[in-house]
């Protein structure tokens, strides 16, 4: 016997139910993002590794721990994108994209790589929506990113969504408070990889599952902000007060990735049990020069999709389809060579229909058509098809009228317009 094949650990097949709540996300998100004036753009699934090393920072877990990167036959050293905003802001530099009216705004929606411990929502292969506005940076591009978000979770049925928002302020004032937070981390306990943190990037600290005690008696970063990231961040917050976004303030909160400037926030639906992390965002204004191009302000967002379809099955969110209430059914081969043409007839006139074009027994299609719930069946058999005729039969009445091929078409969409 041949050896069975598994999907890699870590990752998973995407098909029947899952793909329902994938294909309903990308809906929300494509249409909403368009609402907004976002463009969609593709990047590579492979960039140049120091994309990442510059952009996300050497010191995150992600470029120590979690890149997937191995060298091209070419020499070159690449890795499997880890996030989209790099990769994003990589693609506006390379397509002088300055050159258009600032901001511009774009949204992705694709897979991304980590290796990292799999668990609920997450995995080694995951995917992600984005939405990244670039050239140009003020509290309400920030404040309408996160309302925008916070709309496409409400229209995906999703409940009790928040939004936990903190101010991470520029270089200055973050230089100042990573002093002060260096000297409250020599005083305490750390776990062995915050002690290696809190010297080459003590922020990471904050984002630390273990040395959570730690945060409690921690200075905040709120009190270090500078005159203009302090107005910049209360204006924002106005701002959300005036869209009824729902927030909370975390002091702690810090993003991951080390080109965050500003304001940052994660979204998460409220759980006493286990709050569920959707995503989160932020201002990075200054990831533009890491990458080669001139200083410009940008800020954006990434979301998780599959943690937003387990939040929506936990919630019992149903995906309601457009069910074909048509179904083609044909005895013989010259039926089933007309069927076939019908069948293209109602795709070109954008009318779903089944069929079951495989099957050779006329009972069993119909047997099927009725599992199917399905309201009319075209029926043909030889007779019909030298006639060049079908049947036409409601399932729900039995009732049966013979109609020619031609007029099908327009019997169907008079029964269709009835039945609304």
């Amino acid at each position: 016997m041949a050896q069975k094949f598994q999907t890699p650990s870590g990752m998973h097949d995407l098909f029947g139910k899952k793909t329902k709540y994938f294909d309903k996300i990308y809906e929300v998100v494509s249409n909403s993002a368009r609402f907004y004036g976002f463009e969609r753009i593709e990047t590579p699934i492979i960039e140049d590794t120091k994309v990442f090393q510059r952009a996300v920072g050497n010191d995150t877990d992600i470029v120590e721990k979690e890149m997937y990167s191995f060298k091209t036959k070419g020499d070159d050293n690449v890795s499997l994108r880890p996030e989209g905003t790099a990769g994003v802001m990589r693609a506006y530099i390379e397509n002088n994209m300055y050159t258009k009216p600032q901001p511009v705004k774009m949204f992705y929606f694709g897979p991304f790589f980590r290796y990292e411990r799999s668990q609920a929502g997450r995995y080694r292969q995951f995917w992600q929506f984005g939405l990244e506005a670039i050239g140009k940076g003020c509290p309400t591009i920030d404040a309408q990113i996160i309302s925008a978000v916070y709309g496409m979770l409400k229209d995906l049925g999703l409940k009790d969504v928040i939004v936990e928002v903190n101010s991470m302020g520029d270089s200055k004032c973050r230089g100042v408070y990573k002093g002060a937070l260096k000297k409250y981390l020599k005083k305490v306990k750390l776990c062995p990889d915050c002690e290696r943190r809190a010297v080459t990037n003590p922020l990471r600290v904050l984002d630390c599952k273990q040395c959570v005690e730690v945060k409690q008696n921690a200075p905040q970063i709120i009190d270090y902000l500078c005159k203009s990231c302090r107005e910049d961040f209360k204006k924002t917050l106005e701002f959300l007060d005036e869209m009824n976004v729902v927030y909370d303030l975390n002091p702690f909160l810090v993003r991951g990735l080390d080109y965050y400037t500003g304001i940052v926030y994660e979204f998460f639906i409220k759980d006493e049990e286990l709050p569920l992390a959707l995503g989160g965002g932020g201002r990075y204004d200054g990831l533009s020069e890491l990458l080669g191009g001139d200083e410009r302000a940008a800020s954006g967002v990434a979301m998780g999709v599959e943690r937003i379809a387990l939040a929506m099955e936990k919630m019992g969110v149903e995906i309601k389809e457009k069910k074909p209430q048509i179904f083609i059914a044909q005895l013989g081969d010259t039926a089933k060579k007309k069927c076939l043409r019908i069948f293209e007839t109602f795709r070109k006139a954008n009318i779903p229909v089944y069929e079951s074009f495989g099957k050779d027994s006329l009972k069993s299609q119909l047997n099927q058509a009725n599992k199917l719930n399905i309201r009319w069946a075209i029926i043909m058999g030889e007779e019909e098809a030298i006639k060049n005729s079908a049947v036409i039969r409601d399932m729900v009445t039995g009732s049966q009228d013979l109609v020619e091929i031609d007029d099908l078409l327009k019997e169907i969409k008079i029964r269709l317009k009835n039945k609304k």
